[in-house]
């Protein structure tokens, strides 16, 4: 056997994705409220970007707005493409170089504090000062109630420990034994019985609140709340669930002896069974109707989640068109401290801390470039959108056209992939209500006439049928087939089921009133 070596020339192209690069991509797709967090832990870790201001208002947004489209020239070559079509060829390239540097930080105060004004405080730190703290944990509410509670060590123990192990909706959905064996040393050592965590059960149940938690299924959720209603029914008090005896009967009638009957709306039967009339039925669910599947979710999601637009839409009737501007004036307006750049060009300045503020310069100058990126290139995608569904923007849902991705793409001149993240998770404030930006690409079908409709467009005319229907003879999907095809489209039955339950409307049977 013989060896040679041998020495070549070989010329490639080779791109090495930096950490920089991927951290753009994800600035683009985060949604408004991710960006003002993000740029928020920046303006705590980083000391030499600060705050000028922190809301804006709508004028503020239609005047940056028009700034951005005067002075910032549409890219000819979108700065993410290339990132993009290297990794389709190449998906695993962003995991094997994306690796943060890690940061040499160091204690920097004896570096001097500027003020973004005049007053006596940062203005940056009065900005996090006010943010709001983070709510208290469902076992960490629990808790508090429950180590108020008047029972037994042993049992104040072991209510601690179931209550630990409920889930988000606040039921316990572990057995007795596995939730012992996950328990400490100390808990076992008490070696109790299955009556032992019966009991403990049954006191979490009775003595916290919101009614129905610690409940290990659905009927058991509705049977603890109905009790507790009937607890309180005898009581003075001020409460929107005010009931009276009969129908409490009749609710827990319904739920301890015919649940399955009930889940499957199978009403002139459970009438047959249990003697109720129908109209004696339908008010016990009508008080149902007003309890908690979930009822921990009470606890930690009291107020509903606030949705953000990115985006405003008004109509310009003098020019007959619609415009879009952003609400980036929701935005922490951030700038250089020119102080610590000053500094950092000083020679005077040991070289340790000119290193540390050059690095952080050079972090907060990114961070501002990529949000700019970021809102240009937003605002060019919804614009486009504009002008391609003109149509539901006058006439509603059923109006929507088919959009794929890659048409919003060619028209200027970007990824695909950077349509779908400038997209992903915004929304739009429109004359027809806040509408997710993602709605408005979907693909479509042809009616009869040879128009093309978008999925969404027809999702909307399922809806609509459904909304007018008679609920004493709701209508089965062959029959909404046919009523879709009396208005010029034409989808196959298993279509309109899939539509239907992406829209959350359930089947014919389960729609019917009695």
């Amino acid at each position: 056997m013989r060896f040679q070596t041998s020495q070549q020339m070989k010329l490639g192209q080779h791109m090495k994705l930096a950490p920089r690069m991927i951290q753009s991509m994800e600035i683009l797709q985060m949604p408004l409220a991710e960006l003002r967090e993000r740029i928020e832990q920046e303006l705590e870790s980083n000391p030499t970007l600060e705050i000028v201001e922190i809301e804006g208002d709508l004028e503020r947004d239609r005047q940056t707005a028009n700034e951005r489209e005067l002075n910032i020239e549409p890219e000819s070559a979108d700065d993410f493409a290339r990132l993009d079509e290297y990794t389709e060829n190449n998906p695993d390239a962003a995991e094997n170089t994306y690796s943060d540097d890690a940061k040499a930080r160091r204690d920097y105060d004896d570096l001097p504090r500027t003020r973004a004004s005049g007053g006596d405080r940062d203005a940056k730190f009065e900005a996090m000062a006010a943010a709001p703290a983070r709510g208290a944990s469902l076992s960490e509410q629990l808790g508090d109630q429950w180590s108020l509670t008047d029972v037994s060590d042993r049992i104040k123990a072991m209510g601690a420990v179931i209550i630990a192990n409920l889930d988000e909706d606040g039921y316990l959905r572990s057995k007795f034994e596995e939730i012992e064996q996950r328990a400490g040393q100390d808990l076992r050592a008490l070696e109790p019985s299955e009556a032992d965590w019966e009991l403990a059960l049954q006191a979490v149940q009775l003595l916290l609140e919101p009614a129905g938690v610690a409940a290990r299924d659905a009927r058991e959720c509705l049977l603890l709340q109905i009790d507790a209603l009937g607890d309180r029914a005898g009581e003075e008090r001020d409460d929107r669930m005010s009931v009276d005896a009969d129908a409490l009967g009749v609710a827990r009638k319904l739920v301890a002896e015919y649940f399955e009957e009930l889940m499957k709306n199978r009403l002139p039967k459970v009438a047959a069974r249990s003697g109720l009339s129908l109209d004696e039925i339908n008010v016990g669910l009508e008080l149902l109707r007003r309890l908690s599947l979930s009822p921990a979710r009470r606890l930690v999601n009291d107020a509903p989640e606030t949705i953000v637009p990115d985006g405003i839409v008004e109509y310009d009737e003098d020019e007959d068109r619609y415009f879009a501007y952003l609400t980036d004036g929701r935005l922490p307006d951030v700038r250089i401290n020119q102080e610590y750049a000053k500094m950092s060009a000083d020679k005077g300045v040991p070289t340790q801390d000119r290193t540390f503020l050059k690095k952080n310069l050079s972090n907060a100058q990114w961070l501002m470039d990529a949000v700019a990126q970021r809102q240009h290139t937003l605002l060019r995608v919804i614009n486009a959108v504009l002008d391609e569904q003109r149509e539901f923007f006058d006439y509603g849902p059923e109006a929507l056209k088919p959009l794929p991705m890659k048409t919003i793409a060619d028209r200027l001149g970007i990824h695909v992939a950077t349509v779908s993240r400038a997209v992903s998770e915004k929304y739009l404030m429109t004359p027809r209500g806040i509408v997710p930006l993602r709605s408005f690409f979907s693909g479509g079908l042809s009616t009869e006439s040879g128009e093309d409709v978008s999925a969404n467009s027809v999702k909307a005319t399922i809806e609509e049928i459904i909304g007018g229907e008679d609920k004493a003879k709701p209508l089965s999907d062959e029959a909404i087939v046919k009523q879709l095809k009396e208005r010029g489209i034409e989808i196959a039955r298993r279509t309109v089921a899939k539509y239907r339950d992406q829209l959350g409307l359930p089947t014919a049977r389960m729609r019917k009133q009695f």
